[in-house]
């Protein structure tokens, strides 16, 4: 069998009005070996535009001798003669294949054909990226010339032959399974599943190769069973050795044994001021039963700082310590970096276990349960990922959700299959010992120290802490997002599909979904009371249609109301917040069908509770019984539904913010509603300070003004720092920001008035973002705090830096996840990133990769979002300044995460020019200046600008500054108050 491994380089995406500017092939057979290549320019009949140019490498002075289009095809026919077709997104070539083959009068290609993006997803279901320079990178394939059509296709055949020895390698279990989700007649990758299922049973794997796999219920798997059981008397004393060893070892006894061993470990490791002061600070705060927050910048090594003193208390005392993070990001680092290098380190044993939420581990009944659905009832994509997910279960010992790349679109197989305690059997289940998440509870039971996220955490104190093991010592990572995540976890939020979604479970169309699935297993089990039950079941589907349809009719009149009472943001968001005291116009006629949506589903839920509690009691088939339990699991979603449709319509809790939010695109699918605690300080006092020995909270950006005020109060601190249960510490940072930072603020810049898109604003900030990326080559991330301002910048921006070939990338404009920007940015030097939002933090880019941090405006949240109000009320009715005691402190914090992205390790250097004067025209402008961490700063003419950029990029930064007077009274002002 051949395979003709194409790619095209084109003009656009378009087959119809697009052109080819470079063909490249390589034929290879079935082992991989490659029989010959083809690789040719082509000559278009139109200019090539500048992005693909720049992309490609490929300009019309490339392609001015090239042969046309027809002789290119000539050549290539030959190589297509009884070769099935493979191409990386084969549908893009294939399409632009079957457009050049009919303009020169050939017949359309008929062969098979074979997507490498496919293959690779079901072959390598944890690669982090599907991108063929990402997979080439990712298996060692050598690919000199990305984004060159030869290159390309030789890259793509050596994917290709790596997805295939992958796949031969899976047990015969796995194999055929993945067959059975692609008919062979009808699916060309069902075909070549069905060829490698018979080249597995032709050649049986050794038994080594046996011995890495578990089979159980017709699926092979990573992982054998877990175990309940507590250690054994001989483990006893093993468990109790560490604090046998740490009894007679003090803690700088216990630092220095450690920081001998990462020394030896790690050459580069050097003591940092701010992570030995903050070991001590947080032993005090655990051993004191205090509670601690303490500021940790960048590059203090905050994680161990937190990490070492928490083992050596921890296991010293014998006490469960908890470990808390807002991101997953940095709960990897956590299990990858950090656990690992400590246990390697320590003097003394230790446990240490990853924790989420239950919907992160995949549920291997309800995955059993999946594959009942017949082949042709899934779409291509469904069976992509169910296929993903068989591969998966042979590499896993987790079954955590962020091992797997599912594309956007896969998110419903997920939740299909995720675990949840209303859908769960326990001990009755068949599959209890295989279990990802009882395992993982079980490990968190035994561990000295548990990693979970902040979710979690809130999740656990809404179900009266019956999900986490019982700990009164608890670390919070990325504490500046507490008070958020609090908010969310401890109110509503009701969308368009929360409840479409467990009703879409029960019935989704007459051959799938539970109830007609239980309807015919029913009718099979022969009971007597098959009939009536049956009867009942159907009556329920005509109730799910009838809500579904009320449903619908609810949320068209909710965005309506929205659409009427609420002006558009740039994005096309609208929020309505709804006030008991001040209801819109026609809010009584839209509960109409609220209400009468509410009374729908208690008219489901109450009968088919009942019908589904007799055939549980009567019928014991597993099949009956596994189908039944999932029903449970979507029937108490809906009742959760229907608790949270209650309270909102009754606008109940006078503690609590509603409010609806919509898009005026996507109109009545977009809706939320709304619900939640105005101010959580309360909340977090009773539930979390008051109930904990010790709660440590750090982060990078808790302080405003180098004091802990804002955040005591937003998190109900003020009662443990009456009571002297509360220590505070501010760490000296490890970088010499004065030599790696200059912060430039061009004065005379326009200030801008009123709305985001102030011509003259935009038009000086246009030019004067050009000339600097000239003067630094790029290598520039500009933060805004509008997508308006973005979208604005980012056309003329890139029109005026393309002759200079530097790239313009634009958050929301090119498409792509935050992380694949900024991977791009990475790879590309020359170019220049515009980011907002989730852009001003948790974007690492050490190095050389950032050189000038622009920051447009002062990062002031809108004070018209409905929490923002509600508390600028309340601090009103307190006789408190809104301004000064809420908008200032959180544009502060959010300031300094922005003004974070520019120094990330001890040799960055780097420039921020902030082209917001308010620093310096207003009198709280010092408390942004001063929240810095001591960066040179200078204040400069706008035609200045360039030269000083110019300059310091040189070298001659350590001079002097000329004009740092108002900057430098400034923060004077600042460290008096």
């Amino acid at each position: 069998m051949k395979f003709a491994v194409l790619d095209f380089e084109t003009t656009g995406t378009s087959p119809e009005q697009d052109e080819i500017i470079q063909a490249g092939l390589a034929l290879v057979d079935e082992t991989g070996a490659v029989l010959a290549t083809y690789a040719s320019l082509v000559k278009p009949l139109k200019p090539i535009p500048d992005w693909i140019a720049k992309l490609t490498g490929i300009d019309d002075e490339a392609v001015k001798d090239a042969p046309a289009i027809d002789d290119v095809i000539a050549e290539l026919v030959p190589y297509l003669q009884d070769a099935v077709l493979v191409a990386h997104n084969v549908e893009f070539d294939a399409a632009f294949l079957q457009a050049a083959l009919d303009r020169c009068g050939y017949l359309p290609f008929a062969g098979r054909m074979l997507d490498t993006v496919e293959l690779a997803r079901i072959a390598y279901p944890s690669m982090p990226s599907y991108r063929l320079s990402s997979l080439t990178h990712g298996l060692g394939v050598v690919h000199d010339r990305p984004h060159q059509a030869d290159s390309d296709a030789v890259a793509t055949a050596e994917v290709f032959a790596h997805c295939v020895r992958r796949l031969r390698e899976l047990p015969l279990l796995t194999i055929q399974r993945l067959s059975s989700l692609f008919h062979p007649d009808t699916n060309d990758l069902g075909w070549l599943l069905a060829d490698l299922a018979a080249w597995r049973e032709a050649h049986p794997p050794l038994a080594s190769e046996q011995e890495d796999y578990q089979f159980y219920r017709q699926f092979a798997m990573k992982i054998g069973d877990w175990t309940e059981e507590e250690a054994e008397d001989g483990k006893d004393e093993e468990a109790e050795a560490p604090a046998k060893l740490l009894a007679e070892k003090t803690f700088p006894e216990f630092v220095e044994s450690v920081r001998a061993r990462l020394k030896e470990m790690l050459p580069s490791f050097e003591p940092r001021e701010g992570q030995e002061i903050m070991y001590g600070e947080v032993l005090e705060a655990l051993d004191k039963d205090s509670h601690l927050l303490v500021e940790a910048g960048t590059g203090t090594g905050k994680s161990l700082g937190y990490l070492l003193p928490s083992l050596y208390y921890g296991l010293k005392e014998s006490k469960k310590i908890v470990v808390t993070t807002h991101t997953i990001q940095l709960q990897e680092q956590l299990r990858q970096r950090d656990l690992p290098l400590l246990r390697e380190a320590l003097p003394v044993p230790f446990k240490a276990a990853v924790f989420k939420g239950r919907n992160n581990y995949l549920c291997l009944r309800k995955f059993e349960q999946q594959q009942l659905v017949p082949e042709m009832a899934l779409s291509r994509d469904e069976a992509v990922t169910r296929g993903q997910m068989a591969v998966w279960l042979t590499e896993t010992e987790r079954g955590e959700a962020e091992e797997l790349n599912l594309s956007g679109r896969s998110k419903d197989e997920w939740n299909a299959v995720a675990s949840d305690a209303d859908s769960c059997l326990n001990r009755q289940c068949p599959w209890f010992r295989k279990c990802f998440y009882h395992r993982a509870r079980q490990d968190a039971n035994k561990a000295d120290l548990i990693i979970t996220n902040h979710a979690m955490v809130f999740t656990d104190m809404r179900a009266d802490n019956r999900l986490l093991p019982s700990y009164d010592r608890l670390i919070v990572d990325e504490a500046h997002h507490l008070e958020e995540v609090a908010s969310n976890h401890l109110g509503q939020k009701t969308g368009y599909s929360t409840l479409l979604n467990p009703l879409t479970r029960l019935w989704k169309d007459a051959r799938n979904g539970q109830l007609p699935h239980l309807i015919g297993l029913v009718a099979a089990s022969g009971d007597e009371m098959a009939q009536a039950w049956a009867e009942k079941l159907d009556e329920a589907v005509g109730t799910v249609h009838e809500i579904r349809e009320s449903w619908e009719r609810w949320m068209e009149r909710l965005f309506a109301l929205l659409a009427s009472e609420a002006a558009a943001d740039e994005s096309g968001s609208l929020t309505l917040r709804l006030k008991p005291n001040q209801l819109p116009a026609g809010w009584d006629d839209t509960l109409v069908d609220g209400h009468n949506t509410i009374q729908l589903l208690s008219d489901l839920l109450r009968p088919l509770d009942k019908i589904v509690g007799d055939i549980r009691e009567r019928l014991d088939e597993l099949a009956i019984q596994s189908l039944i339990t999932d029903m449970n699991g979507s029937l108490k979603d809906l009742a959760s539904v229907r608790a949270e449709l209650q309270a909102f319509v009754t606008l109940g809790n006078p503690d609590f913010v509603y409010w609806l939010e919509g898009h005026s695109q996507y109109r009545s699918r977009s809706l939320w509603l709304y619900g939640v605690p105005a101010d959580v300080s309360n909340l977090l006092r009773e539930g979390m300070f008051e109930r904990k020995s010790s709660v440590v909270l750090t982060s990078a950006t808790l302080t405003v003004d180098k004091k802990f005020e804002f955040v005591k109060e937003q998190l109900g601190l003020g009662a443990s720092e009456r009571e002297g249960r509360l220590r505070t510490a501010l760490l000296p940072s490890p970088f010499n920001y004065r030599e790696q930072a200059l912060v430039l603020i061009p004065r005379d810049f326009p200030n801008i008035r009123g709305r985001d898109g102030d011509p003259q604003f935009m038009q000086a900030l246009t030019k004067s973002l050009a000339e600097v990326a000239e003067a630094t080559g790029g290598r520039m991330l500009v933060l805004f705090t509008s997508y308006r301002m973005l979208r604005s910048v980012y056309a003329p921006l890139k029109e005026a830096l393309g002759p200079s070939g530097i790239d313009v990338m634009g958050q929301g404009v090119d498409g792509g996840s935050r992380s694949r920007l900024t991977r791009q940015f990475m790879e590309r030097p020359a170019s220049v990133l515009l980011g907002t939002s989730s852009f001003w933090e948790g974007v690492d880019l050490p190095g050389d990769a950032l050189t000038c941090l622009a920051i447009v405006r002062l990062p002031f949240q809108p004070p018209n979002h409905p929490v923002i109000e509600a508390k600028s009320e309340k601090l009103q009715a307190e006789k408190k300044n809104p301004f000064m005691k809420l908008s200032l402190p959180q544009a502060v914090i959010r300031f300094k995460q922005g003004f974070g992205r520019l120094v990330r390790t001890a040799t960055d250097k780097g420039i921020v020019i902030l082209y917001d004067t308010r620093v310096l025209d207003t009198s709280y402008g010092k408390y942004f200046l001063y929240s810095l961490p001591g960066p040179k700063m200078e204040h400069l003419p706008n035609a200045g600008l360039v030269p000083r950029v110019t300059e310091w990029l040189r070298g001659q930064g350590a001079q002097e500054p000329r004009d740092e007077t108002a900057v430098a009274a400034a923060t004077q002002e600042g460290e008096g108050e």
